[in-house]
Formats: structure tokens, sequence, C-alpha cells
């Protein structure tokens, strides 16, 4: 019985969420895409909309990752930690795309949801990854709580996404009903 093994019913409700939770942004997309696209919506969708599912599908890999039956916790930490220092990668150039983009200024909150929140995540599955070999137990609390902070960061993110384009990018006739008589 390794390390992994009580931590399996954590990861079988976080991955099925996130599973669950990727599906439900293509239905939403499916639903806004017959809205205009307004000019430099692309930029902004890669730099806001496209994270939100890399994050429900890294926190998809690290519980496919973690419910794997090792032997031991050395093969899993060197797969979380891969994940992270390309999660480290990848949120770098979110931040680049954050910048350039011109459709939208962010605020404080997006950029603590957007950048701040899932970068640290990414970092501390690196640095649990390095620290399994000393502290086994606490760099596996280090990856649960990083899997929950992507999961929460991509709800937070979704809802966001939804409501900005129900209350911002739709047409006023939209907003208040059409009277096609």
């Amino acid at each position: 019985m390794t390390a992994l093994s009580g931590w399996q019913n954590f990861y079988v409700i976080v991955g099925s969420s996130a599973g669950a939770l990727i599906g439900l942004q293509f239905v939403v997309i499916t639903l806004v895409a017959d809205v205009p696209a307004l000019r430099g919506h692309p930029q902004a969708g890669a730099a806001f909309a496209t994270p939100t599912i890399i994050h429900f599908g890294a926190v998809l890999l690290l519980s496919g990752i973690q419910s794997a039956p090792w032997r031991g916790v050395a093969p899993a930490s060197v797969l979380w930690g891969l994940l992270g220092v390309a999660g480290i990668i990848y949120e770098s150039i979110v931040l680049h795309r954050m910048r350039v983009q011109t459709v939208y200024n962010p605020e404080f909150e997006d950029w603590l949801f957007h950048f701040l929140l899932p970068f640290g995540a990414y970092i501390t599955l690196a640095v649990s990854a390095y620290a399994t070999h000393s502290k086994a137990d606490a760099a596996l609390f280090g990856v649960g709580a990083a899997a929950l902070v992507l999961l929460f960061v991509g709800i937070h993110n979704a809802w966001d996404a939804v409501t900005y384009h129900v209350y911002v990018t739709r047409a006023p006739s939209e907003k208040q009903g059409r009277s096609d008589g």
C-alpha cells in the first residue's frame, strides 16, 4: 500500500469534477458561439478563455496520474513535477497574452485568478515533486492543494467568462428581449 492509495477518493471526486466542467465549458462556448465577435476577441480568448480549459485539463490529468496503481510515489512525482513546470511555462505565456490583448483592461481580480493563483498552483506542483523525496506526505498535500486551486480557479474563470458574454458582449436588443411583433 503506497502513500497515494489514501488519496484515491479525493482524486476520483476532483478528477470527475474537472471532466464534467470541461464538458460544460464546451456547452457554454457552443451557446455563445452565435454572439458576434468583437475586434480583438480572439486575443482576449487566448488570454482568458483557453487557460480555463487548460487548468481543468491539468486537474483531470493530475487526477489520472494520482489514481494510477503506482508501486511508489516517485514515478507520480516526476509526472506532476513535469506538469508543474509545463504549467509555469504556460502561465508565462498567459501573462504575455493578458498584457498584449486590447479588448479588456484586466483588474486585480483578473490578475489574481488568471495568473497569480494558477502560477502559484503550478509552482506548488513543481516544488512538491522535488519535496517528495524528503517529505512525501507534505508533498501529497501540496499536490492536492494545487489541484483544488486549479479547479476553483477554473470554476471562477468559467463563471466570469459567461457573465462577461451575457452582460457585456450581447447587443442591447438581445439584452432587453426582442419585440418582433
